[in-house]
């Protein structure tokens, strides 16, 4: 009976990993700026996950569990890069898109490149707070640094972010009470 639990058990965590993935890429290309790195980030996380299975206590908290691994896995990523060596920034190729589609693309790489300008602890910070969601708590908890230094480099990503990214606010006429001037489009 203990074999069939096992069995059982291994096979829901191993489906719940698949379903982690996502996200995780998500984070690790936020991370690296890379997406060839970004994957080989998350393969070792799942891998590391896999093989220290047993050290999750508390199975609703494997989302968490697994941003640490992550977190730790990047951070010796880091560790191993020689000192300088800079990661490209991530160039998208859109084939065939309308015009809309190309400016939406042009965004976003600016976007990206703007995220990829940060710090890497601003920008750790800043993935988890808001693209994925966690509490400061959560993410003091999973880079393993304080409540305070998670607010402070989340104010500091953000107002950086403000900087390079003030070209992309658009001019909204506004009318004479200081509202936005709205036009009806037909």
């Amino acid at each position: 009976m203990k074999v069939l639990e096992y069995i059982c058990a291994t096979r829901t965590f191993r489906k719940k990993l698949e379903g982690s993935r996502t996200r995780l890429y998500r984070m690790a290309l936020a991370w690296s700026g890379d997406p060839m790195l970004a994957d080989d980030l998350v393969q070792d996380t799942l891998t590391k996950a896999l093989q220290k299975s047993h050290q999750l206590r508390d199975g609703n908290k494997l989302e968490h569990w697994l941003s640490a691994i992550l977190s730790n896995t990047w951070r010796e990523h880091l560790r191993r890069q020689k000192p300088g060596v800079e990661i490209d920034d991530e160039m998208f190729v859109c084939e065939n898109c309308p015009e809309v589609e190309t400016t939406s693309q042009e965004i976003v790489n600016r976007v990206r490149r703007a995220v990829g300008k940060l710090p890497i602890g601003q920008r750790e910070v800043l993935t988890l707070v808001d693209l994925e969601g966690f509490a400061y708590a959560e993410t003091a908890e999973i880079l393993d640094i304080p409540v305070g230094t998670v607010m402070s480099r989340l104010c500091r990503a953000r107002r950086a972010l403000a900087g390079h990214l003030s070209e992309l606010q658009t001019y909204v006429p506004v009318t004479n009470d200081g509202k936005p001037q709205l036009r009806r489009v037909k």
